[in-house]
């Protein structure tokens, strides 16, 4: 059997993301017990390894290992053999040597994940490569959007800002798109990526015409830290472009969504209250990621037997 990934949202497809969904459900059943804890993967060890900072992602699969009583092995590269000059091929095949499972790996060049299983047998989670990929964030978007639209399909999704360097936005669209939502690109022009007539979505460069339309307004950050030059005259003005203000929630449907993934520009790309408005629903998206990690762990290493999801309060 050829080992599982989840290096891209392509990894999965539609029933692999409807798969993880349905298993998030049973997850969300344990996140409400008195101890959320179940014996899933006992004995399997997860190992974290980050490249880059990070508190959301990193946290959330930390916290997820453990609620499925996995041990997990935290990375640490200030402390690491990386400051000696140790290769990234030479890290993951230590690591692979202690006997992983699985490695959770985020770094800052592009095509990462694709080459580590060549150096380990272990299963490989995407945690973001470069300006790239970032699937298990997309899939706790999507169960964010199902558990309070109902469904994605037929919804209309803007996704907004910073598109040419959000590996968010990259694995969103295609999550989006699998799941039947219709998606529209919102950035201006020196933000938006050259070669989106294949990617099957809408783009525009003004906010304003697609906010009374939208079902969920899909709000990215500017990629400061990723940019090598200026792409706006100043954050000032892409705020009153791009930036959802108060007067802008005003315009959205009564029922739609706003989400981001963090962490958050407040005063840039959303006002400082819009956090608490109560459209939003981006504490629920952190929420949540602990639950889709949980979901995609089990995907990978996990047996199958309902056995499994039995609770320990009883023990």
């Amino acid at each position: 059997m050829t080992q599982k990934h989840i290096r891209s949202i392509d990894d999965l497809g539609q029933s692999g993301i409807e798969e993880i969904l349905a298993l998030s459900d049973h997850f969300h059943e344990v996140s409400t017990r008195r101890i959320p804890k179940v014996p899933a993967l006992r004995g399997k060890t997860i190992a974290l390894l980050f490249y880059e900072d990070s508190t959301r992602t990193r946290l959330s699969f930390e916290t997820a290992a453990k609620r499925l009583s996995a041990d997990s092995l935290n990375f640490s590269i200030g402390s690491s053999s990386v400051k000696k000059g140790e290769s990234l091929r030479d890290t993951v095949e230590t690591i692979s040597a202690m006997g992983v499972d699985a490695i959770v790996v985020r770094h800052g060049s592009v095509g990462v994940p694709w080459l580590l299983p060549s150096w380990t047998g272990a299963a490989v989670i995407n945690a973001g490569d470069g300006s790239h990929e970032h699937p298990t964030q997309a899939l706790l978007d999507c169960y964010t959007i199902r558990n309070h639209l109902g469904e994605l399909n037929g919804k209309k999704i803007s996704i907004v800002g910073d598109i040419k360097h959000s590996r968010v936005a990259r694995s969103n669209i295609k999550a989006f798109l699998a799941l039947g939502a219709s998606v529209t690109l919102v950035a201006p022009k020196t933000l938006m990526p050259f070669n989106t007539d294949d990617w099957g979505v809408d783009t525009t460069d003004q906010f304003d015409s697609v906010i009374e339309d939208s079902d969920v307004l899909y709000m990215l950050r500017m990629q400061l830290e990723r940019q090598q030059s200026s792409y706006v005259p100043s954050l000032r003005e892409y705020a009153n472009e791009y930036g959802l203000s108060d007067i802008r929630t005003q315009n959205m449907k009564p029922k739609s969504l706003i989400m981001h993934p963090g962490p958050m520009n407040r005063g840039v790309e959303v006002s400082s209250n819009v956090k608490e408005h109560p459209k939003s629903v981006i504490n629920n998206q952190v929420a949540n990621g602990v639950i889709i990690r949980m979901s995609a762990l089990y995907y990978l290493l996990g047996s199958g037997s309902e056995t499994k999801f039995e609770s320990f309060d009883d023990e």
